[in-house]
């Protein structure tokens, strides 16, 4: 399948292009994503897979969980269906090979969801299990073109726990990190080290089971 992803990080889409098919890394950044799925449809893609790390809403969500949703929210109601063939040969691929998904639906937001509390309620009012920040943006390019979308991310941070600012704000628009900022931040306050280390391992451990999962081949 002519398949391609959008990221919001340079390290997701390496993981992309290492298994096989094209992605462009968005930085998070609203413009750049819309702009890097509506480049892909151009390019010939017959669907497009939001693809990397989330952020957990639910409880019981850990770091390194997959999620496979079945449908992306947003925060005003609207309500983004994946492509249910694509979804049903992934899925059981997936369980194939002994990796399991979760399916509940996902937030896409504008801006990531920082401490439990933000968590806790965006859960209890949209109806998600997880977040990110690029899902319903590639959703609503795919849908506008008629083409097929998919999701395939992993949780990096768990529903109790807080991101640090130098987190928050440590991607640059090209997807790699933002150094610069990060310094700074820990600079300001050098509290954040402890948080950012934690953090630092639950995105390997998403990273990790990204990577595994691809390398079972679900979208071939």
């Amino acid at each position: 399948m002519n398949l391609a992803a959008i990221t919001g990080m340079e390290a997701e889409a390496r993981i992309v292009r290492d298994a096989g098919f094209k992605a462009m890394a968005s930085g998070g950044v609203e413009a750049n994503t819309l702009s890097a799925a509506d480049f892909c449809l151009r390019a010939g893609a017959e669907a497009l897979l939001s693809f990397g790390i989330a952020g957990a809403l639910a409880s019981h969500l850990q770091p390194g969980a997959l999620l496979m949703p079945r449908g992306i929210r947003e925060e005003d109601g609207t309500r983004h269906a994946v492509d249910t063939e694509l979804h049903r040969q992934a899925e059981k691929i997936l369980a194939a090979a002994g990796i399991a998904v979760e399916t509940g639906d996902m937030l896409g937001a504008v801006t990531a969801a920082a401490s439990p509390a933000e968590k806790n309620e965006l859960a209890r009012r949209c109806y998600a299990i997880a977040i990110d920040l690029e899902s319903h943006l590639i959703a609503r390019v795919a849908a506008q073109a008629g083409r097929r979308f998919i999701v395939l991310r992993a949780i990096s941070d768990s529903a109790t726990q807080a991101l640090p600012p130098a987190a928050v704000n440590g991607l640059g628009a090209d997807g790699k990190p933002a150094l610069g900022r990060v310094l700074a931040s820990v600079a300001r306050d050098p509290r954040q080290i402890p948080a950012l280390i934690h953090l630092a391992g639950g995105t390997r451990r998403a990273l990790s089971a990204l990577t595994q999962a691809l390398a079972v081949r679900p979208f071939a």
